[in-house]
């Protein structure tokens, strides 16, 4: 059986067909979503309210089967409601440590950019290292962990921008958009798509996904592909429209989303067209127009640059 064939009968296709029918006429997105956890990543998801951010995320932890924690971020809210707190106890005499939630496996936070950067550097080291350091003691978080966030416009009130340092932790930004003329029909005429989602049952475990993961990771990739994404990260520091460079990390994240999208795909080698595919989501929210402060590279830059690198 070929590759593609294996992957198209495998639960893979399943979890990507169960989050179709949830979030309708948006098939690219649901990939990248996909693609984001098979390479360890974090995600975060930036548009206006409404369009089924949320929704996704409830679909993505219920499908694999994951220990869901949703935090709203509000501007009242404190790192300690997200992190936990040591209480003293007096019948012990000592502290006791109450975890908050962010010690699920799944993590919405959800309008991450509604609370204040006190709160939102509360998730830095969690999302980096996989634990929380509280008290001068380190508590490791379950396994598992992902991050997916949410986020309104930036031009939106009572909003924060979210640092470069906030932003780097994640490895993937995306947006959902407006649904085409068939799909909002579909939602308009249907079922409340919350309520499917609350319905939803596992189509994989999460030992599965895990081995999925594995199997993404060890994806083929050519001595030239490597020299493809290095020329890549390369030109993004000469580029003149752009105020900084990608990171060796950024890179490392490129090469990382590259493979999973292709074994989402069905491949078991990485091409070029896998790499300029999940670049600009890697990309666009690292990059920082040298003219322009507070959001990310746009789409034109971005083709700008990848036209300047040849494909080898």
């Amino acid at each position: 059986m070929s590759a593609v064939l294996a992957v198209k009968s495998s639960p893979l296709q399943a979890l990507i067909d169960q989050l179709n029918h949830i979030i309708l006429g948006k098939d690219r997105p649901v990939r990248m979503a996909v693609t984001c956890m098979l390479a360890r990543g974090h995600l975060l998801i930036e548009d206006v309210p409404g369009v089924g951010k949320t929704t996704l995320a409830h679909a993505l932890a219920r499908s694999i089967g994951l220990q869901f924690q949703r935090i709203q971020f509000t501007s009242d809210l404190l790192p300690a409601d997200v992190l936990g707190v040591s209480i003293y106890e007096r019948e012990t005499g000592t502290f006791k440590f109450h975890p908050g939630p962010i010690f699920a496996q799944f993590i919405l936070a959800d309008e991450v950019n509604r609370a204040t950067p006190k709160t939102q550097s509360a998730l830095l080291e969690a999302m980096e290292e996989q634990q929380v350091t509280l008290d001068g003691k380190g508590h490791p978080l379950p396994q598992p962990f992902f991050v997916i966030a949410t986020q309104n416009p930036s031009h939106q009130v009572g909003t924060f921008a979210l640092p470069e340092s906030q932003l780097d932790r994640f490895l993937m930004r995306m947006e959902l958009g407006y649904p085409d003329r068939a799909a909002e029909r579909a939602l308009l005429s249907g079922v409340d798509r919350r309520q499917l989602a609350a319905e939803l049952r596992p189509v994989m475990s999460v030992a599965d996904f895990e081995t999925m993961q594995a199997r993404a990771a060890r994806t083929h990739v050519s001595a030239a592909l490597i020299d493809y994404i290095q020329a890549l990260v390369e030109a993004s520091r000469q580029a003149p429209q752009f105020a900084s460079g990608l990171s060796p990390r950024a890179g490392l994240g490129l090469l990382a989303a590259s493979r999973a999208w292709a074994f989402v795909a069905g491949r078991d080698a990485v091409l070029p067209e896998d790499v300029q595919a999940v670049l600009p989501n890697v990309a666009g929210h690292r990059l920082k127009p040298s003219q322009q402060t507070g959001r990310g590279a746009t789409a034109e830059m971005l083709a700008d640059w990848v036209k300047s690198v040849p494909i080898p």
